[in-house]
């Protein structure tokens, strides 16, 4: 049985996660699926779940671990993968994604989590939720498979800006280290600038100008900074924080992506080849489903949104319910950190950063 009436969370110790329920690929039985898995694992949880009534309700009513655990909030429209995020911004008001967000915004849940367009959700939840003061740009970080003994690296940014200038790409590192410590729990973390060569001399000039400010705030923002890393050193153990432009980024995950379906699908064809290939793969189920565990991109499904006066984490559109369920549950241990509260004041300690040099670009009335 679903609530119908606000949840407050205020002095509550519980977590409320608002859900976009319409926007994955896999339509809301994917997402309520994964937020079942998701409230099996933990009593705390609670969801304000954003779309349309008469579909949603029966979904979760089917699910007893959603039992009084949610609160859905009727809205007509879909914001699709195809819809730009000016037109979404402009006639987006009765979608699921912008009532999820409003629901952060109106301090109602503690957290978003969407598996909608990328760009239309970083644009409308720029507008919505505002930057957090001194942030120029959000960024959306990623967790990508790594030699690291935590097992994963932090790369940001990966999309939400394809312009970044030397200040820009300080407060990447800022935020990328407070994710490090809070998503990882990384002590001291290492942060490396993407660049085409370890060398000082290589790259251009915001690059170079960026190794600077990085280098002078290392030590009072309490990183360690191992200067230039390269393509390489992604899912390496030089550095734990990978900073770069949303367009190299972008550019270097979608890549990546595609590289590792490659080689799954090679692995496949070569263990079909013939009787003996066969059986070597029976014989080597159990380390092939170790690997594949290991990089299973479900269990790190999740950007996190940066930057922002709230809290927003990104699946990936495919996701399907154990996806959708580590979205939530990053979604969660970041909220608990105070994820936000800890951003901001890291960025506001950074010396070196000009006041006003980014003016607001774009602003909007409610």
């Amino acid at each position: 049985m679903t609530s119908t009436q606000t949840q407050s969370h205020t002095g509550s110790n519980r977590t409320v996660v608002s859900i976009d329920a319409m926007g994955g690929d896999l339509g809301p039985a994917a997402v309520v699926a994964g937020m079942a898995l998701s409230a099996s694992k933990n009593p705390d949880l609670f969801f304000v779940v954003h779309g349309d009534k008469e579909k949603l309700t029966p979904l979760i009513e089917r699910k007893r671990d959603l039992r009084d655990k949610c609160d859905i909030r009727h809205a007509s429209d879909v914001v699709t993968m195809d819809d730009k995020p000016s037109q979404v911004l402009r006639s987006g008001k009765n979608t699921s994604m912008w009532s999820a967000i409003d629901c952060v915004r109106a301090r109602e849940a503690d957290v978003c989590v969407s598996c909608g367009n990328t760009g239309a959700l970083m644009a409308m939840s720029t507008i919505r939720l505002r930057k957090l003061p001194g942030v120029n740009r959000p960024a959306i970080a990623i967790l990508w498979p790594s030699r690291n003994p935590q097992g994963f690296n932090v790369m940001l940014d990966v999309g939400a800006d394809i312009r970044a200038d030397a200040t820009d790409l300080l407060q990447y590192a800022l935020m990328g280290v407070s994710y490090a410590r809070n998503g990882l729990g990384l002590g001291r973390p290492r942060v490396g600038l993407l660049n085409v060569g370890t060398e000082e001399h290589k790259g251009r000039n915001e690059l170079k100008e960026a190794y600077e400010l990085i280098s002078m705030n290392a030590d009072a923002a309490e990183f360690d900074f191992v200067g230039f890393v390269e393509g390489g050193d992604i899912p390496g153990d030089a550095c734990d924080v990978i900073v770069t432009d949303g367009f190299t980024g972008n550019v270097a995950l979608k890549t990546g992506e595609g590289t590792a379906k490659l080689i799954g699908d090679l692995l496949k064809q070569a263990f079909g080849y013939s009787i003996l290939s066969r059986l070597a793969s029976v014989l080597a189920y159990t380390s092939m489903r170790r690997l594949q565990k290991r990089i299973d991109p479900r269990r790190v499904n999740g950007g996190v949104f940066l930057g922002l006066n709230g809290t927003v984490v990104k699946s990936h559109g495919s996701a399907d319910a154990t996806g959708v369920s580590a979205a939530i549950r990053l979604a969660i241990q970041l909220t608990q950190s105070e994820f936000s509260q800890k951003i901001a004041a890291r960025v506001a300690s950074a010396s070196g950063i000009p006041q006003d040099e980014h003016p607001t670009e774009q602003k909007t009335g409610d």
